[in-house]
């Protein structure tokens, strides 16, 4: 019998909105020392003509690996994010950019591929592409996106900001425990539903070997702690295409769209509009974020670029996962989502 939690949750991971999006702690601004160190580690790699992925020892780090340090215990044991403030987007390309992001990620632990292009630092940005279209990401459009998890059960997800867009992507973040507690006081019946497996479509990413759709529970529990796997909800609904048998039921439907009500109440989440520069670390287990659609300047090549890495933690840093995560997990030690021909 898989484990499910039904006390409150508590503790700094399972914070209201309205509580903390005035205060503001929760952005971390680099010491100066820190940032002069990652200058000299980017100017160390450049001179020696590395491309990513380098290692970790090609980027050394000692004041804004404490600095990092003390940023991961916050996502993974705090609050569950932070945002990174003060590098000097307008000093570097956006190549000196990749580099530099690279050198932090893997500073916190092993980025692993976000796609089956192979993508270890991935490009969120408009791709003129739609969720009707059941081979798109939710990253290649510029549409609103649901408050989600990230596909893989990754511990960390990390984005830099490169540039904002012409208007709109605004970006929200709701405790996932929050959530949880949420439904236990209003909707204990559709809690129960979401400890349930679902069918998620896999959009043409699946490893090989592998059913094109995978089955997992949108709540699971380990050891007291929550971990959460919501998605867009496009990717449930179009895994009708696979058979009747594999769409979601009207009760999935109904906990899926109650999760988004709440997730999108104003008191509970918190908003946050991108300088350029920013990182923002989340644990994918335990928070949920969303963005508002976004509009680029159809004049200009540039437009709302994001870069992206989700990056798995060694076991003493990271969260219990269920077993019902297992599998899972395991495409994450194995390094993300295989290469193939889509």
């Amino acid at each position: 019998m898989l484990e499910r939690i039904q006390e409150e949750l508590t503790g700094p991971a399972a914070w209201v909105g309205s509580d903390i999006q005035s205060k503001e702690d929760w952005i971390h601004q680099w010491r100066q020392d820190s940032l002069d160190e990652l200058d000299a580690a980017l100017v160390k790699v450049k001179k020696a003509g590395l491309k990513i992925p380098f290692d970790k020892e090609d980027f050394s780090l000692v004041a804004a690996a404490e600095e990092l340090n003390g940023m991961i215990e916050e996502v993974s044991h705090g609050k569950g994010f932070v945002i990174a403030r003060g590098i000097p987007r307008d000093k570097y390309s956006q190549e000196e950019c990749e580099l530099l992001y690279w050198g932090i990620g893997v500073n916190i632990g092993f980025p692993v591929s976000q796609n089956a292009r192979g993508h270890l630092l991935g490009h969120v940005m408009d791709e003129g592409r739609y969720f009707v279209d059941p081979m798109a990401r939710g990253y290649q459009t510029a549409q609103e996106m649901d408050f989600h998890c990230d596909f893989l059960p990754v511990d960390v997800l990390g984005l830099f900001c490169l540039r904002q867009a012409k208007q709109g992507g605004l970006s929200h973040l709701v405790s996932s425990l929050t959530v949880h507690n949420v439904l236990r006081r209003e909707r204990p019946d559709l809690l129960e539903v979401l400890y349930e497996p679902f069918y998620m479509d896999w959009r043409g990413e699946e490893p090989e070997g592998y059913t094109p759709w995978m089955r997992l529970p949108m709540f699971s529990a380990k050891d007291g702690h929550i971990s959460a796997r919501f998605g867009n909800r496009s990717y449930y609904r179009s895994c009708e295409r696979f058979g009747p048998e594999y769409a979601p039921t009207e009760r999935q439907l109904e906990a899926l769209d109650t999760v988004q009500e709440i997730a999108r109440r104003p008191e509970l989440r918190i908003s946050m509009m991108f300088q350029e520069g920013d990182i923002q670390l989340i644990n994918n287990h335990a928070t949920m974020h969303g963005r508002d659609a976004f509009e680029d300047d159809p004049e200009s090549d540039s437009g709302r670029h994001l870069l992206r890495m989700w990056i798995g933690l060694d076991d003493d840093k990271r969260q219990p996962l269920s077993s019902a995560l297992d599998e899972r997990y395991e495409i994450v030690r194995m390094g993300g989502i295989p290469v193939k021909d889509v």
